[in-house]
Order: structure tokens, then sequence, then C-alpha cells
């Protein structure tokens, strides 16, 4: 029995043998994610940018659109991150920004017509719940901030719930709320340029 014992210890690897081979593991696996991050990495931006050449020609349509060199200097609406602004031609002003909404980070375009009214809203990407804030790409809601009549008497938008006339998605006002701040951000930025 004793040799049973002992020719059951000398089969069982050591502490120092797992850690090795779970750390080949983990190596092994970093190493082709990384592959497969390089060679992809051109494909992604690629892909993005090609997003945002079609929601910028959806909401304002130019002939081109030349990147602003915008510093950031307006105050924006709480958490809006400003990606870019472009000048579409003669026409207006797109506004690239994501607003956090309920799942995350709402990546949007804002047409700005050269009177200041809104040409449009794109989502180009977003993480909202599946057929409730997601609902927020439909033109049924994008469609809101191109009447001017929703404005409040400061020129903003704001959703019903907060005393607007923007109607908040059923169940996403979170994100009804967020893109509403990715637009009134647009505004202010394109006021600050002036």
């Amino acid at each position: 029995m004793s040799e049973q014992v002992t020719a059951a210890k000398k089969k069982s690897p050591s502490v120092g043998h797992l850690v090795l081979v779970l750390f080949l593991i983990s190596a092994i696996a970093a190493l082709c994610l990384g592959l497969v991050n390089y060679i992809t990495a051109d494909k992604i931006v690629a892909i993005n940018q090609k997003n945002t050449d079609a929601a910028m020609a959806e909401v304002l349509a130019a002939d081109s659109y030349t990147k602003m060199n915008y510093t950031g200097e307006a105050v924006l609406q709480g958490d809006v991150t400003i990606a870019g602004v472009y000048q579409a031609g003669d026409a207006g002003y797109v506004v690239e920004d994501s607003p956090q909404g309920f799942g995350g980070a709402v990546s949007m375009v804002v047409g700005i017509n050269t009177d200041g009214t809104i040409s449009g809203v794109s989502i180009i990407k977003h993480s909202e719940t599946s057929g409730l804030g997601s609902n927020a790409a439909k033109p049924a809601f994008k469609d809101q901030y191109t009447n001017p009549d929703n404005l409040n008497s400061d020129g903003t938008f704001s959703v019903n719930k907060d005393g607007g006339k923007i109607q908040a998605l059923t169940g996403a006002t979170i994100t009804s709320r967020a893109v509403t701040r990715g637009v009134n951000a647009a505004l202010e930025v394109v006021a600050s340029l002036s």
C-alpha cells in the first residue's frame, strides 16, 4: 500500500509546474489576441471612419467635410465627449460627440444648418438595451430634434420628463436624456465657433 501512495505522490504535478503551465497558456492566449488586434486594427479604423462618413452625409449633405481644430473650450453638457467638429461646405457643421447613456457611450453625429437649426441626428454606435434604448437610432425618435418647435425657450432641447418637448423612449429615459445632451452639446459647440 505504501508503494501506491508513493506512486500517487510522484504522479501529481508540483505547484511550480502548474504555475508554469498556466503562465504559458496565458502568454500564448495574449500573444494570439495581440496578433489578431494588430491584423485587424487598420480595418476597424477604416470601418469606423466609413460609418462616420455615412452618418455625416445622412445628417447634412455636403460636397466635403473639413475637420476643424476645435479646442473644446465651450461649456458642454456634463458627460459629453466631443470627437470632432467638421465644416460641411457652405451647408453648416457636423459635430461628432459621445454622451454617456445607460449602457455606455452613445457615439453620434449631429448636423447643424448655417441658421443654427438641427438638420439631422445619426447614432453611429451604442451599447444600449435592445428594444429599449436601441430605439434612439430610429427616425421616430431622432427626427424630433429637427423640429424647431421642440426647442425650449432657452434654445436647448429636453425630454418631456424634464419639462421639454422631446418624447422620451419608453423604458429608456436615460438614453433619451443622453442623446438630448449630445444634441445640446453640438448646438453649444457650433454657437461657440461664431
